[in-house]
């Protein structure tokens, strides 16, 4: 659960993973693979996981706790209670919903029995007219027991006139705008859809004779199952407990655009996107930083832990010798003591350490993913000087995160992200570091392996936090009073 009082300086000037999603059919004591592909998403969302699984002696079962996958499902009576050999699973980080004060209902997967069965869903991503369609459910008489936006899906299926639970499935996400890859179950039958544009990821692997779906590849390889391939944009797979696969396409097609920040930040390094090796699409950004925005310096030095791949292209590309100058305390969780004000003044230095023997002296270059607020480069900037480097130079593996995302990111408002007002100048200033660069969009793009850039007119990726280029209208936030991109911007 995201608590204020026990969250930490430097989780909250991070983009917030989204969530996570998970499921098997046709395995032996399919909750505990979930649970196992649950912790490898861990990283998409730490704040609550649930588990639905159906056994046809027991029928439908479910568990959702707060907190990590390890602490709450891996307890044997706790899998006891969740037989059956399909199940799925969801982590959870609040991007919709009640933030800060989530409720054990919150909690997905959400589960609904209609007159040809019961089925749960499992949503990561966000729609962007869920507040619309929400006041329209509920004049029609849905009574809903969540915030969350995924909680509509359910409603909508309750409401189609469709007679087996895969067409009302597609009955209800036509209804909705947004992002969603979603993982279903019935009684007999494990589903998986993205939307037409595929801003999420959604993988399909086996294992033995039966079949997982999962948001990264990482979560197959936990459970050693064969990667097959991608559900692609606007694709409907429905798995029966036989083994049998459909694929659907229920939506118009249209142009991919996958989320850029997956490559940037949020996926494992280990996962493979699009393709693409994570690891070595950061790795590539760092050699296209070095090349866009070279300096003299002795180290180069990441902000661990996402910022490493790239320090490691940068080196190799600049010649500069790579150096751990920050050591991440591995064991330091969210919840750690009760922060006292004491404590929360210790900030970063908490869960972050300089190297002072490596840093005095040294003109140094630090590689982060991305610069939010600029409340934690700050601070990093400062142990840094404190470890008397000569020197002190940012190199972001991002472009500047001037615009919010509302699809499945918890980003603060625009006034909060600092390229939102200020120049690359201006934020250096900001900061006060010797220099700040920012990876260009053309030079992600490059590294994401476009070798021409973005295409401005068609861009191949959603980079709406970097562009204000959004894919899909925000129609609620626009209800709300947020402004978009004007053309002098």
């Amino acid at each position: 659960m995201r608590d204020e009082q026990h969250s930490h300086p430097f989780d909250d000037d991070k983009l917030k993973e989204e969530c996570g999603i998970f499921g098997v059919i046709g395995v032996t004591d399919a909750a505990n693979f979930v649970a196992l592909g649950m912790h490898a998403l861990q990283h998409r969302g730490q704040e609550a996981g649930g588990i639905v699984t159906h056994d046809p002696a027991t029928g439908f079962n479910s568990a959702r706790r707060f907190g990590y996958v390890r602490d709450n499902f891996t307890d044997a009576e706790v899998m006891k209670t969740l037989p059956g050999s399909i199940g799925i699973g969801h982590v959870r980080y609040s991007t919709a919903g009640s933030k800060g004060n989530t409720a054990i209902r919150d909690v997905q997967p959400f589960f609904g029995e209609f007159s040809m069965g019961g089925a749960a869903i499992a949503h990561n991503g966000n729609l962007t007219n869920a507040a619309q369609l929400r006041r329209e459910l509920i004049e029609r008489g849905s009574i809903f027991q969540s915030s969350s936006d995924s909680e509509c899906i359910i409603h909508l299926m309750a409401r189609s006139i469709q007679r087996d639970i895969p067409e009302r499935m597609k009955d209800a996400l036509r209804r909705v705008e947004g992002a969603f890859s979603v993982i279903a179950m019935t009684r007999t039958k494990l589903i998986g859809v993205r939307d037409p544009l595929g801003v999420r990821p959604l993988v399909l692997g086996r294992i033995g004779d039966g079949w997982a779906l999962s948001s990264e590849t990482c979560g197959l390889d936990i459970i050693g199952a064969e990667f097959i391939r991608e559900v692609e944009p606007g694709e409907m797979i429905v798995i029966s407990d036989s083994g049998v696969i459909e694929s659907f396409r229920p939506f118009a097609p249209m142009k991919s655009r996958f989320c850029i920040f997956e490559h940037v930040y949020f996926s494992r390094p280990d996962s493979i996107l699009g393709g693409r090796s994570v690891y070595e699409t950061r790795r590539q950004i760092g050699v296209e930083l070095a090349r866009e925005a070279p300096v003299e310096a002795d180290l180069v030095c990441p902000v661990p832990d996402s910022g490493t791949p790239a320090a490691i292209g940068f080196s190799q590309e600049s010649g500069i010798p790579y150096a751990m100058g920050i050591i991440r305390n591995q064991y330091m969780g969210r919840t750690f003591i009760e922060p006292t004000e004491q404590i929360r003044n210790m900030g970063v230095r908490l869960k972050l350490n300089v190297n002072r023997a490596l840093i005095r002296g040294k003109r140094v270059i630090l590689v982060d993913d991305s610069v939010v607020r600029g409340t934690t480069s700050r601070k990093i900037k400062e142990m840094i000087l404190d470890a008397g480097a000569a020197e002190v130079h940012f190199r972001i593996a991002s472009p500047p995160t001037a615009w919010p995302c509302f699809y499945g990111v918890d980003t603060p408002d625009r006034e909060k992200l600092l390229a939102s007002h200020m120049t690359e100048d201006e934020m250096r200033d900001y900061l006060g570091v010797d220099s700040l660069r920012f990876i260009s969009l053309d030079g992600l793009y490059r590294a994401a392996g476009e070798a021409g850039g973005r295409d401005k007119a068609q861009p191949q990726y959603c980079d709406a936090c970097f562009s204000g280029d959004y894919p899909v209208f925000p129609a609620d936030m626009v209800e709300k009073g947020f402004q978009m991109k004007t053309a002098a911007e």
